[in-house]
């Protein structure tokens, strides 16, 4: 059994929030899931990406717009978001940001769905055919 201490849990910053580690491999008690809380800001959009692997997110507080391959849902406190794998995602906060809790595959790959090479992307987001595991899932 592992006791992960929230002054242990690493935090990413980007742009458009800050995702919060709560379990992986790389932090140990767990082999093979990745479970990270990610905080949105208010007014925001994050990129357009896809994974490779199904994430579930549950939102805690605030609400959002996810642009799931053309198709656009609304997600509040208490909804569960099951996205599968491979399907391009965007979302976007109101005026009051998001807050919720993501589990996935542990080394879950991120990518650009277009393939799109931009200089003004996030330094952690996938250029081109990239494939990366994001910090929050390692």
């Amino acid at each position: 059994m592992t006791l992960i201490r929230d002054a242990d849990g690493r935090r990413t910053e980007t742009p458009n929030g800050t995702m919060t580690t709560f379990a992986t491999p790389t932090q140990g008690g767990t082999e093979g899931i990745a479970v990270w809380r990610v905080d949105m800001l208010p007014g925001r959009t994050g990129p357009l990406h896809a994974f490779d692997t199904e994430q579930v997110w549950t939102f805690l507080d605030g609400a959002a717009t996810i642009d799931l391959d053309g198709r656009r849902l609304e997600a509040g406190p208490g909804d569960t978001l099951v996205l599968a794998p491979d399907v391009p995602r965007q979302m976007t906060t109101g005026d009051t940001g998001f807050t919720a809790v993501v589990a996935a595959h542990a080394g879950c790959l991120a990518y650009d769905p277009d393939e799109v090479v931009d200089d003004t992307k996030c330094a952690i987001a996938p250029q081109g055919t990239e494939r990366l595991v994001p910090p929050w899932a390692q």
